[in-house]
């Protein structure tokens, strides 16, 4: 879903999370990895407490085995990143999810799981959320902000000028030009200013522009019309132009901060301060060059980094190097409604380190409350195939 991995925690601030005024203090950033440990098979794996003490409530548990279910096409198809695991160390498993009986999902992790903690388990959570914002398949009155497909011109290329020495990698993304040389994409400013305009690439228009703004380092929402008709958009590609943090750079300039005149370092302070200083707002929203194109997603979602359906109160983001996509999670945390059992189905780019968590929290007002006062710290567990431990280990 947060193919930038900014989350809820958009990386608006120093810190991880965006947190709401009254809700506490700006959490602090959460510890990097240390250097030359990079997945939870170096961080070492050791067994954790039995399953059957952990308190796992039975709602918990048949939310958490459905949303397993749907993980299991990845689990039993590809490799795992963080060396716990092998895709046939999960067949018993999936096997038996499949024909489970609904309500039994208790039974269902006791039966096939057991604990591991990764590395010491200190757990850093914060929340995301699927941004709900005005907006309307065509252009009406007070709808003016055009939501962009990906455009065809758009093309991943080496420019003429760069050494074949030099070109590692993926190329850039940029477009070619009249005469036919290779340069960047145009950046935010042009696009606001008309660049894509006229090309028949508007899926949508949304009425604020700055709502709009943090839809797109979300990378999805959803577009509720006058009507009351929903609409969800998705990420479908980005125009290769740098992130900025404009979080960082208020603080840089002394917008942020306790004292009189400053704004507070969450999403409604930054809000804030745009709405009440439109011009510098501008500037500083376009110091942000990237662009996010998006697709109208139908059916179910909006979709995690596995291809499925991320579920409120059930699907977490992690870095796969830590825990195998698709693996519960349990989280014991200072924030009881994060305690429980999770899913990982997703990832972010500031989800970065062993047990480190996103948790997500669905649509709506609530969804906004919860997920950006989400500052949470604690223990967690990765739930494996039984004998995965021992087998980790050498025994």
């Amino acid at each position: 879903m947060r193919r930038w991995g900014i989350l809820a925690a958009l990386a608006l601030t120093t810190g991880c999370t965006i947190v709401p005024p009254g809700t506490g203090p700006r959490p602090s950033a959460p510890v990097a990895p240390p250097a030359g440990v990079t997945s939870a098979a170096l961080a070492g794996v050791s067994a954790g407490p039995n399953l059957g003490s952990l308190g796992l409530r039975a709602a918990d548990a048949d939310t958490a085995l459905a949303s397993f279910r749907e993980s299991c096409r990845w689990l039993l198809t590809r490799p795992d990143a963080s060396g716990l695991t092998r895709p046939e160390d999960w067949r018993p498993a999936c096997g038996a999810a499949s024909t489970w009986p609904q309500g039994r999902g208790h039974d269902f992790f006791q039966q096939h799981f057991e604990t591991a903690r990764v590395g010491d388990g200190a757990a850093f959570a914060t929340g995301y959320f699927e941004p709900e914002i005005r907006g309307s398949r065509t252009r009406i009155p007070g709808y003016d902000v055009p939501v962009y497909a990906m455009p065809s011109d758009l093309v991943r290329a080496w420019a003429d000028d760069v050494p074949e020495s030099e070109r590692t990698g993926r190329p850039p993304l940029g477009r070619y030009d009249e005469n036919g040389d290779f340069i960047l994409y145009y950046d935010r400013t042009q696009i606001e200013q008309g660049a894509l305009a006229g090309r028949g690439l508007e899926i949508a228009w949304v009425a604020d522009p700055v709502e709009f703004f943090f839809l797109q380092i979300q990378g999805s929402g959803r577009l509720v019309a006058p009507d009351g008709s929903v609409m969800r958009i998705g990420y479908a590609g980005q125009n290769g132009r740098e992130y900025v943090g404009v979080g960082r750079v208020m603080r840089e300039r002394g917008l942020i901060g306790d004292g009189p005149g400053q704004y507070s370092g969450s999403m409604q302070g930054i809000m804030a301060y745009i709405r009440e200083n439109p011009e510098e707002g501008r500037e500083l929203m376009r110091l942000n060059k990237s662009w996010i194109f998006f697709q109208e997603l139908k059916g179910d979602g909006p979709l995690g980094s596995l291809g499925v359906p991320v579920r409120r109160e059930s699907s977490v983001a992690v870095d796969p190097a830590f825990v195998p996509y698709g693996a519960p999670v349990w989280l014991e945390v200072d924030r009881p409604e994060a305690d429980g059992l999770w899913v990982a189905q997703d990832t972010g780019g500031a989800i970065k380190g062993a047990n480190r968590f996103d948790t997500f929290w669905g649509a709506g007002e609530d969804a906004r409350r919860i997920a950006g006062g989400m500052s949470a710290r604690g223990q967690a567990l990765v739930l494996l195939p039984k004998g995965t431990v021992a087998r980790l280990n050498g025994r």
